[in-house]
């Protein structure tokens, strides 16, 4: 029985009662990209998607900005071929003076929209997230 068998395909959401090695036990055994980012040491913006850009061996750049990271999640990503699925797992994302909620939620977003992106070509793209 699948551990997403009551988890919508494509969502944003807290990874609450999911442990992050059972997320990527389903993606593999499902033959889904497995990404996965712990963001505590971040502070910043810059750094957040720094961390993340790194982590999931995105090409140097992408991390600057939130629409470079919208741009590699969907497009980038689209055109490298054709995929099967993604669970994503954002850890500790920080709540810090330059990583305050807004900047939070903006990164959500971004993966809201990406999530989006991807459920329009039918492909699941699943990100839990959980903060510091």
């Amino acid at each position: 029985m699948s551990l997403f068998m009551t988890v919508q395909p494509n969502l944003v959401q807290s990874i609450r009662a999911f442990r992050v090695s059972e997320l990527q036990d389903e993606a593999a055994l499902l033959g889904q990209h497995f990404l996965y980012a712990h963001c505590l040491a971040g502070a910043t913006k810059q750094q957040v998607l720094g961390i993340i850009s790194e982590a999931f061996q995105f090409p140097k750049g992408v991390g600057k900005n939130f629409d470079g990271l919208r741009e590699t999640l969907t497009e980038t990503m689209f055109k490298a071929g054709e995929q099967t699925g993604f669970v994503v797992v954002l850890e500790q994302l920080p709540n810090t003076q330059k990583f305050d909620k807004e900047a939070r939620e903006t990164l959500l977003d971004v993966f809201r929209d990406a999530s989006d992106y991807w459920a329009e070509k039918k492909v699941p793209f699943r990100v839990f997230y959980s903060f510091e």
